[in-house]
């Protein structure tokens, strides 16, 4: 009898290595998604805290034009200006269900000369250019808005951007077209303003999604996927020791009584042609 000596060839000891490295990679996979699903987590109790709180003056949140701290993004504050409506930008190619559009971005000028940068909303992109047919118009002399916060974004290598456009919401880039104090910590996604707009108003920005997506079914998978790695070593060993041991008597015996174990569970399962009875039956009875 062989037995299990063959365990002991390097080539095992190969298998056992590669098994125990998949095993690693996989937990460290796993721990990766546990950590994205933790940001989603954060990400949505920031929402639910911030987003329906109660209005505050932009003074009492942001004390310097740079101030802003990553827990007041969705926080609603009321700023008091006059919209620039000559120095508005476009940020290019920005998707709104489903459409490709831009984003208006109009300086909103505040009593004491500084700058606050407010989204106004989405519009479409023109059917013959690459321009809104028409820009919504906002409304004139001094206005109170109350936005929603949000840090600005980084710039993205490669991309640009024609005249009185942007390519993204990058606050330092938007500071730099404009002669005045500007703030660069955040800006703004319009919530309402007073008075209104005469005219239409660009689509409103829509708030997130609550989802704090697939991650932690990912990272049970990627654990499971760590045991399959072993389970298969096991099952590679039982397969030789079986092949190895074949004339064993022990080892025959067992391959008979694994053989009619086969069997009867084979004979207990129905036919297709008794399922297929089955269902007609089934669907008679309905």
């Amino acid at each position: 009898m062989n037995g299990w000596r063959f365990a002991l060839q390097r080539r095992w000891f190969g298998y056992l290595g590669a098994a125990i490295i998949f095993a690693i990679a996989c937990i460290l996979l796993s721990m990766w998604q546990v950590g994205r699903r933790d940001e989603a987590v954060d990400a949505i109790n920031l929402i639910n805290r911030n987003y329906d709180s109660q209005t505050q003056p932009i003074d009492d949140v942001l004390k310097t034009p740079t101030a802003f701290s990553p827990s007041q993004t969705w926080k609603p504050v009321l700023v008091t200006g006059t919209y620039l409506v000559d120095r508005q930008l476009l940020v290019r190619n920005r998707p709104y269900n489903g459409d490709a559009g831009f984003e208006i971005l109009t300086p909103l000028q505040r009593a004491d000369g500084s700058i606050f940068i407010v989204d106004r909303g989405w519009v479409v992109g023109g059917a013959e250019q690459d321009l809104p047919d028409t820009v919504p118009t906002p409304p004139s002399g001094t206005v109170s808005v109350v936005v929603h916060l949000k840090p600005g974004e980084p710039n993205l290598p490669g991309r640009s951007a024609p005249a009185g456009q942007v390519a993204t919401i990058n606050l330092p880039t938007v500071a730099g077209k404009l002669d005045a104090t500007t703030y660069t910590g955040a800006y703004g996604l319009l919530i309402t303003e007073t008075p209104a707009a005469a005219g239409q108003m660009p689509s409103p920005a829509v708030k997130p999604e609550l989802d704090e997506g697939p991650h932690l079914s990912y990272a049970i998978q990627w654990v499971v996927f760590a045991v399959f790695g072993f389970f298969g070593l096991g099952y590679a060993l039982r397969t030789e020791y079986r092949i190895r041991n074949a004339d064993d008597p022990e080892e025959r015996e067992r391959a008979r009584e694994r053989d009619r174990k086969a069997r009867e569970k084979s004979e207990r399962a129905p036919s297709d042609s008794e399922v297929e009875d089955a269902m007609i039956e089934s669907a008679a009875r309905r």
